[in-house]
């Protein structure tokens, strides 16, 4: 069965380590959706860090944003489906994180905010585990983010818990899978996301395959690290990268070259241009 929608992961997938979009993969997006295939961006990004090239290239129509709790059609600029955190969730996960030193994140309405002490502290020592200019372009600075998330309890997309320490990362991953109504999940080495009950890549990628009338076996999905697992799981396609984690290859149908490499159009151009 032809393919008829691709859902690409961004970060270490579609982004190469220049972190830029390159021509290649442009280029097959655009015969990709020539053909009438959707092309679809899933990214733990919130609506408003996404890059540029993003809004860009018309061969993209919607974003899955915040691992899932967002559906947005980047055409009309209309967000029309939602997956936040329960009430209840983000209360718990406020209680135990003000216990712990770490770097917090949340994203509310597609906007990230950071803890304001640690977004002057990269201004003034230019030092952070990752690119300071996406962090320093990305973020918008809290004095108490605490506060804000138990005000904005309705709205919260995703709680991102940072660590510069990995060896504190496990024994922090034991306390936050107890947290009640929650999902936990990981895009990166240094981080932990905290999500809602059912949000997830995968439960977006179903209501993207509703809306559109898109069955599983009609989707392919790339990705590079475990929040992208269920996504590569929902879809009749799954690929990775091959710089992706190995627990994400190990569930691969199909290994693709690098983010450095043109993975993603090498992808589309086997499973799509090709098939």
């Amino acid at each position: 069965m032809s393919i008829k929608l691709v859902a690409l992961d961004l970060d270490g997938t579609t982004i190469n380590n220049s972190r830029v979009i390159s021509e290649r993969n442009k280029n097959a997006m655009a015969q990709a959706a020539a053909k009438g295939v959707n092309i679809v961006i899933a990214t733990g990004r919130p609506l408003f860090a996404l890059p540029e090239d993003v809004f860009e290239i018309e061969a993209i129509r919607y974003a899955l944003t915040s691992n899932g709790a967002s559906i947005t059609d980047i055409r009309k600029k209309e967000t029309f489906y939602e997956n936040c955190l329960s009430p209840l969730a983000v209360e718990a996960s406020v209680e135990l994180l003000k216990r712990h030193d770490y770097v917090i994140e949340t994203f509310v309405k597609g906007i990230a905010y950071i803890e304001g002490w640690y977004y002057e502290e990269i201004q003034r020592t230019g030092t952070c585990f990752r690119s300071i200019d996406y962090i320093l372009k990305t973020r918008k600075p809290l004095e108490d983010i605490y506060d804000f998330m138990l005000r904005n309890r309705e709205h919260i997309e995703n709680i991102n818990v940072n660590f510069e320490d990995l060896s504190e990362k496990p024994a922090m991953y034991e306390k936050l899978i107890k947290l009640p109504e929650t999902t936990i999940t990981s895009s990166f080495d240094h981080n932990l996301e905290i999500g809602g009950a059912t949000t997830s890549k995968a439960e977006a990628l179903r209501q993207m395959g509703q809306l559109l009338g898109i069955k599983r076996d009609e989707m392919m999905a790339v990705g590079d690290s475990p929040n992208d697992m269920a996504m590569l799981r929902e879809a009749g396609v799954a690929v990775a990268v091959g710089n992706a984690k190995e627990e994400v290859k190990n569930m691969a149908d199909y290994i693709a070259p690098t983010n450095d490499e043109d993975g993603v159009a090498h992808a589309i151009e086997k499973f799509v241009l090709e098939g």
